[in-house]
């Protein structure tokens, strides 16, 4: 049987490590697949609650959407990326979180909608590495699809919500450069002092 006292709110330990390691940006500028890469380096990785709710909505016929219901949407993904944050165990490595609660309370600001005081608190008590890792907008990668609606001009407003966000939240930002996958996870490894060794690619 699970132990349902394993998963303590804010995971303390977790946040104290300096181990749990946000990785956000804009969207389509090729964060999932950086992720899945730092994954085949047997990294542990946690998924974006946002893609998950959305797919799960979807598939129900709900309107906890991002272009729905705005509210519903964040409610839903702030439940789960707390509870990802509440079950994932300390590592002697880095563990990366694709976004994180400050993501969602920086989607309600854009949209012009007032942060509950809950969510607010959520953020000042689910902390992570200082260091969060950005993917800046790169057009060249940038693609829609169906649970990413909104255009190249739309993700790029969306990156600059979530620098002021994250300063704001007291986090430094790190911008992950535009090259191959594999020498962005250098960069990022190499950055959180890992053991990387030097590719041409990385130069």
């Amino acid at each position: 049987m699970t132990n349902e006292n394993a998963c303590l709110p804010g995971n303390p330990a977790l946040g104290e490590s300096g181990l749990a390691v946000i990785l956000s940006g804009c969207s389509g500028g090729g964060k999932s697949t950086l992720l899945d890469a730092l994954a085949a380096r047997g990294y542990i990785v946690w998924p974006e609650a946002g893609r998950q709710i959305v797919r799960e909505e979807m598939h129900l016929g709900g309107d906890g959407l991002p272009w729905a219901n705005a509210e519903k949407f964040v409610t839903l993904a702030a439940s789960r990326t707390m509870y990802f944050f509440n079950a994932a165990e300390i590592a002697t490595r880095p563990v990366f979180f694709d976004r994180s609660l400050v993501d969602l309370t920086s989607f309600l600001e854009l949209k012009g909608i007032d942060v509950p005081a809950h969510l607010q608190r959520a953020v000042e008590t689910y902390r992570y590495r200082r260091d969060v890792f950005v993917v800046p907008p790169w057009p060249d990668i940038f693609a829609a699809d169906a649970e990413r609606r909104k255009s190249f001009e739309d993700a790029c407003r969306e990156y600059e919500a979530l620098v002021e966000g994250y300063r704001a939240a007291g986090y430094g930002l790190v911008e992950v450069p535009r090259l191959g996958v594999e020498a962005r996870a250098d960069f990022v490894l190499r950055h959180l002092d890992e053991s990387v060794p030097l590719r041409p690619e990385s130069r």
